[in-house]
């Protein structure tokens, strides 16, 4: 998930694993003890980026991936009080190229010059046909989030965290310009960091 607050154009850039790994000091990785708190801060994460964007008189764009992710805004987005998202611009940073109607589609799940975009077809999670926001556009965000739930997603995560043999994946490559970067997960999910995270308390606010 990103949020763009700025104005103007992507300049495309180089992105090499050693420019990635000097920008990470400025990463934030919270660690919750449920799904349940983690949404209700990613929640509030969102609509203060929103609210701060638009008092300044900046426009807010939101862009959302599919998965758990879905479940998690779908239910906690709505909760927030005096929540005004008429003035959002909201759309997706991957789609799986399918019929809106298909299960795997990011558009149907949240239904109920510069490249932005570029397709690609070796996605290693099916459907390995997708569109993808392109990492310049990522890293020109004013906020990007990601967030991983569940035991599954352990190793991966501390690959990407941590680093390991091989290039670095895509999501190591996440380092905005002039911007926050967060790593909301559960307990289970970072069950193999040994790396520095926080823990907030309850109603934690990020």
């Amino acid at each position: 998930m990103l949020v763009r607050s700025r104005e103007g154009h992507v300049k495309e850039i180089s992105l090499l694993r050693k420019h990635s790994l000097r920008n990470m000091s400025g990463r934030r990785v919270v660690v919750f003890p449920s799904v349940a708190e983690l949404g209700s801060t990613l929640a509030q994460l969102v609509s203060s980026r929103a609210e701060k964007a638009l008092n300044t008189g900046a426009s807010f764009s939101l862009g959302l991936s599919g998965g758990s992710l879905v479940s998690i805004l779908s239910k906690e987005l709505p909760a927030v009080p005096n929540l005004d998202c008429s003035r959002w611009l909201i759309g997706f940073c991957d789609e799986r190229l399918v019929p809106f109607t298909d299960p795997e589609s990011t558009y149907g799940l949240y239904k109920e010059s510069q490249r932005t975009v570029a397709p690609i077809s070796d996605s290693p999670k099916p459907p390995p046909q997708r569109v993808t926001m392109t990492l310049p556009t990522v890293n020109a965000a004013r906020c990007v989030v990601f967030v991983s739930t569940g035991g599954s997603k352990a190793p991966i995560l501390k690959q990407v965290l941590e680093g390991g043999e091989g290039p670095a994946l895509p999501a190591a490559l996440v380092a905005p310009r002039q911007g926050e970067l967060f790593w909301l997960v559960d307990e289970p999910a970072a069950a193999s960091l040994t790396s520095q995270v926080e823990r907030p308390g309850p109603g934690a606010r990020l």
